[in-house]
């Protein structure tokens, strides 16, 4: 009989005497058919060879592994733990058997053994776009999409999808550049005075074919300049509010726009946005 067999077996006698006061030792290894003393090591709270804890190593296999797979768990979640949190999880269970805790580079140390596991740096992710990638919360969205699209009819061409993008003019990002060799320290960009918010709000259909883009400034009025001055392409919308961002009205002017550049397309077919 295997060993996950046999330890299955002394499980199940050990659970047979919690819950049997009357139910002697002897009678439960021969009801289980496992050695006495095997039971009686195992009642007493002596390890198994398997998980008993080599003189090197803090916690048992068992207890690495349970430290394993609840990481596993966590990442799935997208919650991966820190390394301080590996070896909180470890310190938890030596308490219970009132162990020393383990030491500064027991965590990743204890990476470095599980192949499973391995370090990363990691980038915060703002829990509302998490849940938009949970399957069991879009799958009824997914299902709706699918049933308009076999409803109306709608090619792959006719389905849109929009975003808008905000950006400060005049700051210039990170990034690399080009320099004499002689130079000593970083160099600098001078970024121009100009702090201007410009929001575009841009679509584009499922066969990757985009209309023109919506360009909003902050404003109250349209500047001769923009057009005469200007090597914006001219189906290129311009709009204008207070700040620069968007609003109802600005919403209802883009959609009159992607009306604009899709009618003549779809030939009076169903679009979907």
């Amino acid at each position: 009989m295997s060993d996950p067999n046999i330890e299955a077996r002394i499980l199940l006698a050990l659970r047979a005497l919690q819950n049997d006061p009357k139910l002697s030792l002897r009678r439960a290894a021969g009801i289980y058919q496992v050695r006495y003393w095997t039971l009686h090591r195992r009642q007493k709270g002596i390890l198994s060879t398997r998980d008993s804890i080599p003189q090197s190593r803090k916690l048992s296999d068992l207890e690495e592994q349970i430290i394993v797979q609840f990481i596993l768990d966590l990442d799935s979640r997208g919650f991966p733990p820190r390394l301080r949190c590996v070896e909180e999880m470890a310190n938890r269970l030596l308490a219970d058997r009132k162990m020393p805790p383990v030491g500064k580079r027991w965590a990743s140390n204890f990476v470095k053994r599980h192949k499973d596991l391995k370090t990363h740096f990691f980038r915060k992710y703002d829990y509302q776009r998490a849940k938009c990638e949970d399957p069991t919360i879009i799958r009824n969205w997914f299902r709706l999409v699918a049933n308009v699209i076999a409803k109306y009819g709608i090619r792959p061409d006719e389905i849109y999808n929009f975003d808008e993008t905000g950006f400060m003019m005049g700051v210039i990002a990170s990034g690399m550049v080009v320099t004499g060799a002689e130079r000593r320290g970083r160099p600098k960009s001078v970024q121009p005075g100009n702090r201007e918010w410009i929001t575009v709000i841009q679509a584009i259909n499922a066969e990757g074919q985009a209309i023109p883009p919506f360009i909003i400034g902050a404003g109250q009025y349209h500047l001769a300049n923009w057009y005469r001055e200007s090597n914006l392409p001219g189906d290129w919308a311009i709009a204008t509010s207070p700040n620069g961002w968007t609003d109802n009205e600005i919403g209802l002017e883009w959609l009159k726009h992607f009306d604009r550049c899709t009618t003549k397309q779809s030939k009076n077919r169903y679009r979907l946005l």
